[in-house]
C-alpha cells in the first residue's frame, strides 16, 4: 500500500533523514520506533508532503506523491493522528468530526461506529473540545481520522500521556483497524504497546533505518530487543 524509498528529507539545510526506505502492506500494521530525535515524526511528516523529502520516491497504492501537496495526498485515503492532536479547541466534539469526515475509494466509517470504538465519545459531542481531557481529544483525534475513510492511517506518539485504560482503547482500535483490511504506521514511545500489536517493525537512528524485521521476533528476543529500543 505504501512503498518509501531512499527518502533524505532537510529542515533548511540540515539534513534529517539519510536514504530511508520502508513498506507497509494492505492491512499490515507497522511501528516506527527509536529514541527522540531519530526521525519518525519526520518521516511521517514527509508522507504526509508537510516536509517534502529532496530525494527518493514516495508511492502510494503504487501512485508516485512525493511532490503533491498535503491536502491532495489526504483525499487519496491517507489520514493522521498527530501527536498534540490538532483539533479546533473552541467547536464542540461534534462540528470537530463534522469538519474531518470525507469520503474516498476505502471503508467510510460512520458516527456510531465511532461510538462502539470509544464508548465515552458520544457524550462529547456537545462539549468544546477546549474543555475536554488528553484522553477525550485522542478519542476525537482517532475518530475524526476514521471518519476521513482512510486506507492508510499514521499514529504519531498515539499513547502519549494518557491513562493506561485509555492507551487500551487505542490499541484496540489499531487491532481494528488490521482487521478491517486498514494499514497503520505507528510512531510510539511505548514500544512494547507497539510491538503487541504491530506485524513488522523498523527501528529508526539519527535519522536512518537501523533494523528491520518482524515485531514478534523483538517480543521472543529480549536480548535483541533491549539492544535495538533499550526495553
Amino acid at each position: 500500500m505504501l512503498s518509501v524509498s531512499g527518502i533524505e528529507t532537510f529542515y533548511g539545510e540540515t539534513q534529517a533523514l539519510f536514504g530511508v526506505s520502508l513498506e507497509i502492506g494492505r492491512g499490515e500494521v507497522v511501528a516506527l520506533l527509536g529514541p527522540n530525535g531519530a526521525g519518525k515524526t519526520t518521516t511521517i511528516r514527509s508522507i504526509l508532503g508537510l516536509s517534502p523529502p529532496r530525494r527518493g520516491h514516495i508511492r502510494f497504492e503504487g501512485e508516485e506523491i512525493t511532490r503533491l501537496p498535503t491536502h491532495r495526498i489526504a483525499r487519496k485515503g491517507i489520514s493522521w493522528v498527530p501527536d498534540d492532536r490538532r483539533v479546533f479547541p473552541s467547536l464542540t466534539g461534534a462540528r470537530n468530526l463534522r469538519l474531518g469526515t470525507r469520503r474516498t475509494q476505502f471503508r467510510a466509517w460512520c458516527m456510531d461506529e465511532m461510538f462502539g470504538i470509544f464508548s465515552a465519545l458520544e457524550h462529547l459531542m456537545r462539549r468544546e473540545c477546549e474543555n475536554m481531557s488528553g484522553g477525550e481529544l485522542q478519542m476525537v483525534a482517532i475518530s475524526r481520522a476514521l471518519l476521513a475513510s482512510p486506507g492508510l492511517v499514521l499514529f504519531d506518539e498515539p499513547s502519549q500521556g494518557l491513562a493506561p485504560n485509555i492507551v487500551q482503547a487505542v490499541m484496540r482500535t489499531i487491532r481494528k483497524l488490521r482487521d478491517e483490511g486498514i494499514s497503520v504506521l505507528v510512531v510510539e514511545q511505548n514500544a512494547l504497546a507497539a510491538l503487541e500489536v504491530s506485524d513488522r517493525i523498523y527501528v529508526m537512528d539519527r535519522g536512518r533505518i537501523e533494523h528491520d524485521g518482524r515485531a514478534q521476533d523483538l517480543l521472543d528476543n529480549p536480548v535483541l530487543r533491549r539492544r535495538l529500543i533499550g526495553v
